[in-house]
């Protein structure tokens, strides 16, 4: 019996920045640091955070006046910067980069007078933040149906932008019928997918080939690592998705020659080790890791906490730690 480990796999540089940022928070400023939403989607990440003084908040008008408040990764509504502001808080905003480039988009095209139909679930965060910045011009289509009957007022202006955290494939089709619909359907430079989404989608169906049975590290609110499972039975393996050792059952591995592994983008390495050993524990497998796409990406924190850290010694020792300064730029090979 055999491991393959999926490579890429586990933390972006989105997650790498915004966990990066409360840990920083935390330690220049002291507790309490309030976050608007999970920072990222993975228990073990959050319960650490809430360990070292983080406290999550779904509804900004619960934290206290002049409180000092993060918000997530996924990205907010104009109206939830409207209340924040209102509060006097202070705010640190850690949403990703790549979620602020879909914001602009919808901004920009909403400016030009286009109607925009946003690809996405119902109901995620970064969803119902991306909605926010034009609520009166966004049509939500969360699936293939929905695509075939979306109305809009006038179909030589309409405009498409994508959650970040899509199935590749899953999208790739509904934009087909959108094209087909909206001959003059006005799309953004690149694809919204992120760089992260897309790599470790690539990996699963490459690791799919090879094995019979694909665990998925991530814990199940996290959008990436359920498109990481639905791909990886998309591609003919059987898949699970696991947030810790105590939610695999040893029966799944009867039978089975090979199994892959990977995490979702939210999910931290030791989680994910732990449970590669625990398997291995129980199967004796030897354990490969493939030979895939190499990631360098980094993303600057946001500036208000790195001026604040450079004048602080705890700060100063963790932004070095991190190796992390305003003048990083992103790279991405």
């Amino acid at each position: 019996m055999e491991i393959i480990l999926a490579k890429p796999r586990g933390f972006c540089a989105g997650v790498d920045r915004a966990v990066d940022t409360v840990e920083l928070a935390l330690r220049v400023f002291g507790r309490p640091i309030y976050v608007k939403h999970e920072i990222v989607h993975n228990t073990h990440v959050v319960e650490k955070l809430k360990n070292q003084g983080a406290i999550f908040v779904e509804d900004i008008m619960v934290i206290p006046q002049n409180a000092r408040v993060i918000f997530s990764a996924h990205g907010v509504s104009p109206q939830v910067w409207t209340d924040a502001k209102a509060k006097s808080l202070k705010i640190i905003d850690a949403t990703c980069p790549l979620v602020n480039r879909v914001h602009f988009e919808v901004k920009n095209f909403a400016k030009n007078g286009y109607e925009i139909l946003l690809i996405g679930h119902r109901g995620h965060i970064e969803v119902e933040g991306t909605l926010g910045e034009a609520p009166d011009k966004v049509i939500l289509v969360t699936d293939l149906e929905e695509a075939k009957n979306v109305k809009v007022m006038n179909p030589e202006k309409v405009a498409v932008v994508s959650q970040t955290t899509l199935s590749l494939d899953d999208t790739s089709n509904i934009m087909k019928i959108l094209k087909k619909r909206f001959p003059k359907l006005a799309t953004p430079p690149k694809s919204d997918i992120c760089y992260a989404t897309t790599n470790r989608q690539s990996a699963v169906k490459q690791l799919a080939k090879l094995v019979e049975l694909i665990i998925v590290v991530g814990s199940i609110q996290s959008s990436n690592a359920n498109r990481l499972r639905e791909v990886s039975e998309a591609y003919g393996a059987k898949a699970y998705l696991v947030d810790s050792s105590e939610e695999i059952n040893e029966k799944w591995f009867n039978g089975i020659t090979n199994i892959g592994i990977t995490s979702g983008a939210s999910t931290p390495e030791n989680i994910f080790n732990q449970i590669v050993k625990f398997i291995q524990s129980i199967t004796g497998a030897d354990v490969k890791e493939l030979d895939n796409i190499s990631e360098e990406v980094w993303f600057a924190l946001p500036e208000e906490i790195v001026k604040e850290a450079k004048s602080n010694p705890q700060g100063q020792e963790l932004l070095q730690k991190h190796n992390i300064s305003k003048d990083v730029k992103m790279s991405i090979n």
